[in-house]
């Protein structure tokens, strides 16, 4: 699934597999600029066990290069790419990697041995922005993460003309990945330069003069207004998008702890002798005792009956023995 914005949105959520490309001056347009400065903020929220990348890519041909929304899927890309992920069990990292076209990504293998720098970067469910700053100027190539250096090379020069993108890969627990804040600059002492069109330019006639000039501001604004709710309604489109995922995945562990209750409270009852069988018990035990007192009272009979005998029995042998004296 692919989805391609411009980065003027604040907060855009991306938890799937999303491509967003955007130009540092407005769409369409190559960076024209040998030496600037990209500023980018984003936050990451996600489970325990939660993955996925974020790219930031600056390349020769824009959005027809980005077919795929990872490093390890794209093919032989032209330019940079600055990937963001969990990548060496650390707690998260970026690295840096270039290529000229000649080398297709996608069927290398490890991708991961082709990173020409990289740092340590704990990103994930910090609860507020990370800031990742990539500077290209005269005579060195810096990024820098939340204030510090990541790494750092005079042997690297891109080139201007290139296109600026973000793309984000999930995994099978997706991290939510929310963009901030996208803005290129020139670096100091530098003059800004006109950015390149794709398309031939044309020679735009001069604008005529306009009584009217106070409703063309109305109607400026009304058109800024509009684009600020379309901003704001892609935004909370993404986010329930987002939402809708997540709980989507509560559900799921939800049916499988049911599952394993019920398993096992199937498997207890089995070992646990049932009510039933021990009412029966008790009411055979009842019975017994009900037959034993029934005995009692022959046995008090049949006591008495003897000891009658034996009394009769030694008055008999005691007579006998006197008459024999």
């Amino acid at each position: 699934m692919k989805l391609w914005l411009r980065l003027s949105s604040l907060a855009l959520v991306v938890s799937g597999q999303y491509i967003i490309e955007s130009s540092s001056f407005g769409q369409g347009e190559s960076l024209a600029q040998s030496e600037w400065i990209a500023d980018f903020e984003f936050r990451a929220t996600g489970p325990d066990r939660g993955g996925g990348n974020l790219q930031l890519w600056y390349i020769k041909e824009g959005r027809p290069q980005m077919e795929t929304p990872s490093i390890y899927t794209i093919g032989a890309f032209d330019g940079l790419a600055l990937v963001i992920d969990m990548y060496g069990g650390k707690g998260g990292g970026v690295r840096g990697f270039m290529n000229d076209g000649s080398t297709d990504y996608k069927s290398h293998h490890p991708v991961d041995s082709l990173a020409f720098g990289h740092c340590d970067f704990s990103y994930r469910n910090l609860g507020r922005p990370s800031k990742v700053q990539v500077k290209q100027l005269a005579d060195s190539f810096e990024v820098i993460v939340d204030g510090r250096r990541c790494f750092w090379s005079d042997k690297i020069k891109l080139p201007s003309g290139y296109y600026f993108g973000v793309s984000a890969a999930s995994a099978d627990t997706p991290d939510s990945f929310e963009i901030y804040k996208f803005v290129t600059s020139t670096a100091p002492g530098v003059t800004r330069e006109i950015p390149r069109h794709d398309h031939p330019s044309q020679q735009q006639p001069p604008p005529a003069s306009n009584p009217g000039g106070q409703a063309n501001d109305q109607g400026s604004q009304y058109a800024s207004s509009n684009a600020q709710f379309a901003v704001q309604f892609t935004d909370l489109q993404n986010r329930l998008q987002a939402l809708s995922q997540s709980l989507d995945n509560v559900f799921r562990e939800v049916q499988q702890l049911s599952a394993k209750s019920d398993a096992r409270h199937q498997d207890l009852s089995h070992k646990v002798t049932s009510n039933d069988q021990i009412n029966s018990m008790s009411q055979k035990i009842q019975s017994i005792e009900s037959t034993l007192q029934s005995y009692q009272g022959q046995f008090s009979s049949i006591h008495g009956v003897l000891k009658d005998s034996h009394s009769t029995l030694n008055e008999g042998l005691t007579q006998q023995m006197t008459h024999s004296e």
